[in-house]
């Protein structure tokens, strides 16, 4: 993408001709955002697959392979921007734990907001002297509603919700400090002055996963960067992440992804070539 920014609406045309054509899986040097606002596609991640059905958002950060599959019924909005562009963004943050980043939208009042700000950041984008500040602000208040739909979503009272999406992301951020270390869920609950119980109970209440569970998606999300944008050995990336084994590290990630990191090196490569 040679500009920062860039805002389409998928319509029934743009749907049409883009399952007219071949559509391979590919990386991008940017962020995107995918707001399903009717029907469904499905999305290919690193090799797997799952189904997206409106409404909802879905975020792919920078570096990630992925293929869009839309189905006929398809309806919604992309938004592609530069990292520098939107920086500091919850969904770019929460993307570093997360293989997808999906947010359910409340058929509401919610989606109509959304519909209406996509409606208003495309005409700010058609001017002839687009102010990219003015759009930058815009966008940044699209990302704030959808982490918002995305707390609300949460089944826990008001106080109960704020308090532990706060220890939550503490726990996200000294994660991203210290996941290169072999250090299990005693680590991180000692480091936050809690039981490992409450640590997992507050993790699984915020993204249905066990601390054990984020701190290897975590690795492996580095892991496979590191395999499509490094020479580096699998022992060595295995090294570096806190596996002393190379055999340990490869059941992990087979465990994880059904494929070895050669595999999975290999397959990404040709798909890029």
């Amino acid at each position: 993408m040679e500009t920062q920014f860039h805002i389409f609406e998928i319509t029934k045309e743009l749907v049409a001709e883009i399952m007219s054509r071949p559509y391979n899986a590919h990386l991008h040097d940017f962020e995107e955002l995918i707001i399903v606002t009717e029907g469904s596609l499905e999305h290919f991640i690193d090799f797997k697959v799952e189904i997206v059905t409106a409404p909802v958002a879905c975020y792919v950060s920078m570096g990630k392979m992925h293929k869009l599959v839309p189905h006929e019924n398809l309806r919604g909005w992309v938004v592609n921007y530069k990292s520098e562009f939107i920086p500091e963004s919850k969904l770019n943050f929460y993307s570093n734990f997360f293989e997808t980043t999906n947010v359910s939208l409340a058929q509401n009042n919610c989606i109509i907001r959304i519909i209406e700000l996509c409606r208003i950041i495309q005409n700010e984008y058609k001017q002839d002297d687009i102010d990219y500040q003015t759009i930058s602000h815009l966008t940044s208040g699209l990302i704030s509603m959808i982490d918002a739909e995305r707390k609300r979503n949460l089944v826990l009272d008001t106080t109960t919700k704020s308090s532990q999406i706060t220890v939550f992301n503490t726990f996200l951020k000294i994660l991203e400090e210290n996941y290169r270390r072999a250090e299990g869920v005693a680590f991180y609950a000692d480091k936050m002055n809690m039981s490992d119980r409450n640590l997992n109970i507050i993790c699984k209440n915020n993204f249905q996963k066990s601390v054990s569970e984020i701190i290897e998606t975590r690795k492996l999300i580095e892991a496979k960067r590191m395999l499509l944008h490094t020479d580096k050995s699998v022992s060595e990336i295995g090294f570096e992440l806190g596996y002393n084994e190379k055999s340990y590290f490869t059941r992990v990630f087979h465990n994880k992804t059904d494929i070895t990191p050669t595999e999975f090196r290999e397959m990404s490569r040709n798909i890029i070539s």
